[in-house]
């Protein structure tokens, strides 16, 4: 955000826009879920480390809690 308080988004990595544009559709989707299996392990560790007598189980539920709360936050801008 600027002193406005309008988000500007950052800057485009043109190298990563390059190598993203020569893939094929199926290894872009691969790309995502790949990132989003990076993303939910991050979560996954942090919460684990937060809560470390929960089973694995109790851990993925609390994974679930943060994301759906996290669909029901509004961005900000």
């Amino acid at each position: 955000m600027d002193t406005t308080g309008t988000y500007h988004f950052d800057p485009l990595d043109l190298d990563q826009i390059r190598l993203l544009g020569g893939l094929s559709p199926g290894q872009r989707i691969q790309a995502l879920l790949d990132a989003r299996e990076l993303a939910v392990g991050l979560i996954r560790g942090r919460l684990h480390r937060r809560y470390p007598n929960l089973s694995s189980r109790e851990i993925n539920l609390k994974l679930l809690e943060e994301i759906a709360r996290a669909g029901r936050t509004p961005p900000r801008l």
